[in-house]
């Protein structure tokens, strides 16, 4: 029987995550008691109709969460059979999802901000989210996506590492993302807003595309930047690194970065790493 515990940050996609893997023929459980997880284990191996298990706990367990590493410690040594599976969320995220829900955060006491409770919740998971058996993180995941990366893991039992990679495009003009790891400029290419014919389009239309992707320094500079990443990347791992956001901007964040952050995305997911492309401000000044 394969036994997965799902927990991570509220707000991070756990009930999306328990949903995907009930389709994929788990049996899941959301928000039991860390006490009662011994005997709901016992029941689970005795049963012949349960093959594979998904059990969702996180902190509105309480008081009761505190004794979970304390209980997986039990579990492991009597089973030895479990893995977690940790969802963690950019905090700034995390406080936009909950101000669209308008939901309080469980560890924000009355009258206190959402972000207080999310540092909390933070602090308390540490522990766990370093014994975690795979971090994903859904900070810029859509949900087709998440589902593609949980099958990977759970059905097609691919190898996984935990390092999470986004290439981001931005535009200067609206600030360097706050969460970048690497931040490459590349307004030294010529910019295709200049071109009539090209202004209104962006760099996922291939006018434009082929526009950048003609110049040459634009060509070497892609080359270089996927060698650099390919460097990074297996020795960012191995420090046990599980998020990695690379920033791409040109002035607009519509042509240039747009198109050599697909470029750099291409390359990485045809590495077999688990990649995300996001282009932050593609749509901003859409009327211009």
């Amino acid at each position: 029987m394969r036994f997965v515990i799902v927990t991570g940050m509220s707000g991070a996609g756990k009930s999306t995550v328990l949903k995907f893997l009930e389709d994929f023929g788990f049996f899941c459980v959301d928000n039991l008691p860390p006490d009662l997880m011994p005997k709901f284990i016992e029941i689970c191996n005795g049963s012949n109709d349960i093959e594979n298990v998904a059990l969702g706990i996180d902190i509105r367990g309480g008081k009761m969460f505190g004794r979970l590493s304390k209980i997986l410690s039990e579990v492991m040594s009597e089973s030895g059979k479990f893995e977690i599976l940790f969802l963690d969320c950019d905090n700034e995220v995390l406080l936009k999802r909950y101000k669209e829900t308008r939901r309080a955060h469980p560890l924000s006491e009355k009258g206190e901000r959402i972000i207080v409770g999310i540092k909390r919740e933070r602090e308390l998971l540490n522990d766990i989210k370093n014994h975690a058996s795979y971090i994903i993180d859904t900070s810029y995941m859509l949900s087709r996506q998440l589902r593609v990366q949980l099958s990977d893991i759970f059905m097609d039992n691919k190898e996984f590492n935990s390092l999470m990679i986004t290439v981001m495009s931005f535009g200067f003009k609206y600030g360097i993302p706050s969460d970048c790891d690497l931040v490459f400029d590349v307004r030294f290419i010529p910019n295709p807003y200049y071109i009539t014919d090209l202004r209104r389009l962006t760099g996922n239309d291939k006018p434009v595309r082929d526009f950048v992707m003609n110049c040459e320094e634009a060509e070497e500079f892609s080359k270089k930047l996927v060698d650099l990443c390919e460097f990074l990347i297996p020795n960012y791992i191995k420090e046990g690194k599980n998020q990695l956001v690379i920033g791409i901007g040109c002035t607009g964040g519509k042509h240039r970065s747009v198109t050599l952050a697909n470029v750099l995305h291409e390359n990485l997911k045809g590495d077999g790493y688990s990649a995300l492309i996001v282009h932050r401000d593609i749509d901003k000044d859409s009327k211009k």
